[in-house]
């Protein structure tokens, strides 16, 4: 399975884009979350990511930085399905209240050319804390983050028969999570700036956390691969040095700090 960051920053950042990824096996993508707008599309072109192959896609939450790229792929799809380009359907899985509200925004936005399709090619599914669906011909359980802001969900994707992908969406990892952390061969942190940083950017006061705190909860749950993300974007050209020479003294996995479409063979 191959895991391609097809965003890595926070919600205001400017010179990166804003935190999603897709997930590649067996030549389906299941992508993750939107990011704020269609550059997607961009994205997964620039990734060399055929949009065709998108069959599943997941939001974490209502955040606009997360949600308004799903708006266009679903215009791209329901495009795609009426130019006989999109073979098959798409489901897009997320908790009620996301679901609810893409629906309502793909109602009140987009053409009744593309909303005709909508619970018939295009599908919206509701999943429930610690439900479990194959995606990918893989396991996958969604769970619950109990997000201190707006709800939130993350999940696990079982690959290869034994090993696990855990993402815990974009605020700090919460031990009622452990179960689906604990045993993960590589998890997802977000790390919205340095440690050193924290009077700066104030990530305390954003409900997110620093790659100090990232990495010393990876480090207490034995995770042999930790990837960082939604980040501040002021370091950009310097960010995976930095954020790497910060994490290491807490973190003695595997640490990544990826930038923009940069990808990792699960």
């Amino acid at each position: 399975m191959k895991l391609t960051m097809l965003g890595t920053g926070m919600a205001m950042v400017t010179e990166c884009y804003n935190t999603c990824f897709a997930l590649q096996d067996k030549g389906e993508t299941f992508l993750i979350d939107g990011g704020g707008g269609n550059t997607i599309l961009k994205q997964l072109d620039n990734a060399g990511i055929d949009w065709k192959s998108i069959h599943h896609i997941f939001i974490t939450h209502k955040h606009i930085d997360h949600i308004m790229g799903i708006v266009w792929m679903i215009r791209k799809i329901g495009q795609g399905i009426n130019k006989g380009d999109y073979a098959g359907d798409v489901t897009i899985y997320g908790h009620d209240e996301v679901i609810g509200i893409l629906r309502n925004m793909a109602l009140a936005l987009l053409q009744n050319k593309i909303t005709k399709h909508l619970d018939s090619r295009i599908h919206f599914q509701v999943v429930t804390d610690g439900e479990e669906l194959k995606v990918l011909e893989c396991p996958v359980t969604f769970f619950d983050i109990r997000s201190t802001k707006d709800k939130q969900f993350g999940l696990s994707i079982y690959y290869d028969g034994e090993h696990k992908l855990t993402c815990c969406g974009d605020e700090p990892y919460n031990d009622c999570n452990s179960q689906y952390v604990k045993g993960s061969t590589w998890l997802m942190l977000e790390a919205f700036c340095m440690y050193g940083e924290a009077d700066i950017f104030k990530p305390y006061e954003k409900h997110h956390t620093t790659v100090k705190e990232a990495c010393e909860q990876a480090e207490a749950l034995e995770i042999p691969n930790l990837i960082l993300y939604h980040t501040e974007d002021s370091h950009i050209a310097r960010r995976k040095e930095l954020y790497t020479a910060e994490g290491s003294a807490f973190y003695h996995g595997n640490l990544w700090v990826p930038d923009d479409l940069e990808s990792y063979e699960l």
